[in-house]
C-alpha cells in the first residue's frame, strides 16, 4: 500500500488515511484539461433498513493496489487524454466519511463523466475489499461490497 501524495496523472491505490476530493482533483488538473468530475463515496447512516454507524474496510492489499492501478490505466487507455486518480481507503470508517474517491480530467466533459464511471464500476466488481457495518444495536455484519451501493444488503447473520 503506497503512502505518498497523490500526484501521478494516472494512479490508484488504497490509503489509511481521509481522502482529499480537493487533493485528487490537484492531482489530475492539467493546463488541457477543461473538464474535472470527482465521485466520492462516503459511509452513510442506514443501509437495508438498518442504522449504521460505521463500517471496517478490509482488503486483500497486493492484488487490491494493483487492481486500483490496473483499472485507473485501463480508464486512461479507454478514453485518451483522461488524467486519472483513485483512492480507496481501508480500515474502519464513521459515517460520512469518505471510503472511496474517484477524480478524473480531460479536454472535454463526455470522457471525463464517462472514464468515472467506468472506474467505480469496475472497482465494485473488481477490487477485493471487503466491508463490515456496524449497526446501531452493537451488532456487525459483512456486507456485498459489489453491490451496496444500488441496494446492498447483509450477506452473512448479524455478529455481535
Amino acid at each position: 500500500m503506497s503512502r505518498v501524495a497523490v500526484s501521478a496523472a494516472v494512479s490508484g491505490r488504497l490509503v489509511r488515511t481521509p481522502i482529499s476530493g480537493a487533493a485528487l482533483l490537484d492531482a489530475v488538473a492539467h493546463e488541457t484539461a477543461g473538464a474535472q468530475t470527482a465521485f466520492l463515496g462516503a459511509v452513510r447512516d442506514h443501509n437495508a433498513g438498518r442504522a449504521v454507524t460505521g463500517i471496517d474496510y478490509a482488503a486483500y492489499e497486493p492484488m487490491a493496489d494493483a487492481e486500483l492501478a490496473a483499472i485507473a490505466a485501463e480508464a486512461a487507455e479507454r478514453w485518451p487524454g483522461v488524467r486519472i486518480a483513485i483512492e480507496h481507503r481501508i480500515g474502519t470508517l464513521a459515517v460520512g466519511e469518505i471510503s472511496v474517491g474517484i477524480a478524473v480530467a480531460h479536454a472535454h466533459r463526455a470522457p471525463a463523466f464517462d472514464a468515472c464511471r467506468f472506474a467505480i464500476e469496475a472497482i465494485k466488481a473488481r477490487v477485493p475489499i471487503w466491508k463490515r457495518e456496524h449497526y446501531v444495536d452493537g451488532t456487525r455484519a459483512w456486507v456485498d461490497a459489489s453491490t451496496a451501493g444500488a441496494a446492498g444488503a447483509p450477506t452473512t447473520g448479524a455478529t455481535p
